[in-house]
């Protein structure tokens, strides 16, 4: 295991506003101190800022001297607690980078530390190889802030970490020219006009981000129980972290962490609701949060909240609100009692999870209809059609007879056909190929169908069929006549025309786009809220591979009138997948679903990768992968934009296809 550079910076006093001192700040970080030196095994080393040390310079010179020794193997951990502010957006990268039109930044002693620049410092600390991690105990740090809230006798005193911007808030030649996001959500740096490829990877962010609070809320400190049983004063967030990385067994993933800690916040603190960043599935929140190997996430987490048990997925997920509904956990099943827009209240069955713990659970039942298997094969391979159809029984697919009314009422069906030869067909309702023909492994030789390659084919048959199911799950999503239809729209422009119309779809419905060989399209995509509120916006792009992602626009809030770039402003290039020739008549398709609500969702279960049968026939899937498919495996007035408990989130989709054809 590698070395720990821990920078904890804890400011309670601010010599210019008295009126404004903290009392929980420095209590944080010496709560993180003990829990990080306690986990560390000696492993680290810390450095520590308090009050009037904690300059902007000095905040920046430890962030490169002291976790910038991190290197490959070794983890930079930066934590801070105080206040922070927010400032109108002004120069041109901000205002393509900050959907809300409001920047952010750490309040130090004697001045605001922009989150561009902080970004580009924790960059810099990333760039010998090490794990870096920001965990912001302050508001608006989704995006970075405490304000005094004296609450009623027999409430406690909550304050939050906020203070305005005064005139010497950060000019704009404070934030470096490149890359930042909001919130320090930092990207690799792009050249200027850089075009990225719509087909390939998303950029790989350099650190990971635990915000205390989104990026349009403020976050709060009170008094709240130590280990000793005494209450002293703690920002929620902090304590919330420390408390879950006090109780965490090894090993456990910042994911994990992060998802207790959210819980714990939103039981103890309306209106507060921490952030982490990115959430991409097997990436930096993947990762213990001291560093190690990523682990493979589970789309659907088991967590407390403060209705009780609850699963962070629900409507916008594309679950149903009708009994039926349930999941399961290691240590038993979970049946669902509600299904709200971004969770599902639940109860254990059976099993009593430890109060504030987290549990990776799977779908075990859907009140959905799922999706018809018709299977044809020849005598001959009878044997493999019935294994097979004892694999399909899952919450997304069912085997029916072809002709039955099970069969002609399902939303959608499969066609198999196993046919004679070394390859298996997956066809439309009318025939058509779904997918490239499935390559069936070669049985021994002088026995055909041996048992072995028999389960070997059905288990990779039964997650091809799921992947079609889940992918048509996502592309279908619906809210129905939702009140924010409409308040969001994916606009696309030529990247030679950025102040032209944006492009608009055919007499089918889609976006068309042409090229010719060597002269693909660049374009530039941009969400548009012309709503009278800030809006939570992902968008979900799905290709015909059946692959899923939301690497475009992860999820954000943008605010009215305001619009979200995505990949920050650059271009995108449209291009045909390496596996399609680029000849005349050859094309691709695209359907971008726009998901816009007043609250964040997990966006995890919104990933699936690219269909590809010859990888599926040269590596066979993992035992749990198709249930990874079909779910994972085994206080004052401070956010005019809160949600207290019971009140429904509401929220839509829209989705636009784009077909790219080769003149």
């Amino acid at each position: 295991m590698g070395k720990i550079y821990a920078l904890l910076v804890g400011i309670n006093e601010y010599p210019d506003t008295p009126w404004a001192n903290l009392k929980g700040c420095r209590n944080d970080v010496a709560a993180a101190r003990a829990v990080l030196e306690q986990r560390s095994g000696g492993r680290i080393e810390v450095r520590e800022l308090h009050d009037d040390e904690a300059t902007t310079e000095a905040v920046a010179d430890a962030v490169r001297t002291h976790l910038g020794q991190a290197g490959s193997g070794d983890t930079a951990l930066l934590w801070y607690a105080g206040h922070g502010t927010e400032y109108a957006a002004a120069t041109p990268l901000e205002l393509i980078t900050e959907p809300t039109g409001r920047s952010q930044a750490l309040c130090c002693t004697d001045g605001p530390l922009p989150d561009k620049r902080l970004g580009a410092l924790l960059d810099g600390a990333a760039a010998r190889g090490g794990h870096v991690v920001a965990v912001l105990d302050c508001c608006f740090s989704g995006g970075a802030t405490r304000e005094e809230a004296a609450q009623q006798a027999g409430h406690r005193e909550s304050r939050a970490r906020f203070l305005p911007p005064g005139p010497n808030a950060p000019a704009p030649s404070d934030a470096p020219s490149g890359s930042a996001h909001p919130g320090v959500r930092l990207r690799p740096e792009a050249d200027a006009g850089a075009c990225r490829d719509a087909a390939g990877p998303a950029p790989r962010p350099r650190h990971l981000l635990l915000a205390a609070s989104r990026i349009d809320q403020r976050s709060t400190e009170r008094l709240l129980p130590g280990p000793d049983g005494r209450s002293v004063h703690h920002g929620v967030f902090s304590h919330s972290l420390v408390t879950a990385l006090r109780a965490a067994p090894p090993g456990v993933t910042a994911r994990q962490l992060f998802a207790e800690a959210q819980a714990a916040v939103r039981r103890t603190q309306d209106g507060q609701h921490p952030s982490l960043w990115p959430q991409e599935p097997g990436g930096l929140a993947d990762r213990p949060l001291l560093g190690g190997a990523a682990a493979d996430p589970s789309p659907y987490l088991l967590r407390e909240g403060p209705e009780g048990w609850e699963v962070d997925c629900g409507r916008a997920h594309g679950l149903s609100g009708d009994a039926g509904t349930e999941f399961s956990a290691a240590a038993g099943p979970v049946r669902v009692r509600a299904v709200l827009a971004d969770r599902s209240l639940v109860d254990p069955a059976g099993w009593i999870p430890e109060p504030g713990s987290v549990h990776p659970v799977a779908l075990s039942a859907l009140a959905l209809p799922p999706a018809a298997v018709v299977i044809s094969a020849p005598p001959a391979r009878a044997a493999a059609a019935a294994l097979l159809a004892g694999r399909l029984d899952s919450p997304l697919l069912r085997t029916a007879e072809h002709g039955s009314a099970e069969a002609d009422r399902a939303p959608l069906l499969l066609r198999l056909d196993l046919g004679s030869g070394q390859h298996a067909a997956v066809l439309r309702r009318d025939g058509i190929p779904y997918v490239d023909p499935l390559p069936l492994a070669d049985p021994l030789p002088g026995r055909p169908d041996t048992l072995a390659e028999t389960e070997a084919d059905a288990a990779r048959i039964a997650v091809c069929l799921a992947q079609l199911a889940q992918w048509h799950r996502i592309r279908d999503l619906s809210a129905g006549t939702s009140p924010l239809r409409g308040h969001v729209r994916v606009e696309i422009r030529p990247w030679d025309r950025p102040d032209g119309p944006p492009l608009a779809p055919d007499a089918n419905g889609e976006i068309v786009l042409r090229y010719r060989q060597g002269a693909e399209p660049w374009v530039g995509v941009r969400l548009h809220n012309s709503g009278p509120r800030p809006l939570w916006c992902a968008l979900i792009s799905l290709n015909d591979r059946f692959g899923a992602s939301t690497a475009l626009f992860p999820g954000d809030f943008i605010g009215p009138g305001g619009s979200g770039h995505v990949w920050d402003g650059d271009p995108v290039r449209m291009v045909l997948p390496p596996s399609r020739p680029v000849r005349p008549g050859a094309f691709v398709r695209d359907w971008l679903t726009l998901l816009v609500a007043e609250g964040e969702m997990n966006t995890l279960p919104f990933h699936l990768t690219p269909w590809d049968p010859q990888q599926a026939l040269r590596s066979a899937p993992p035992a749990d992968a198709l249930i990874r498919l079909t779910g994972g495996p085994g206080a004052g007035n401070r956010d005019a934009l809160r949600v207290r408990p019971g009140t429904p989130i509401r929220w839509a989709t829209t989705t636009l296809p784009v077909r790219t054809v080769v003149l």
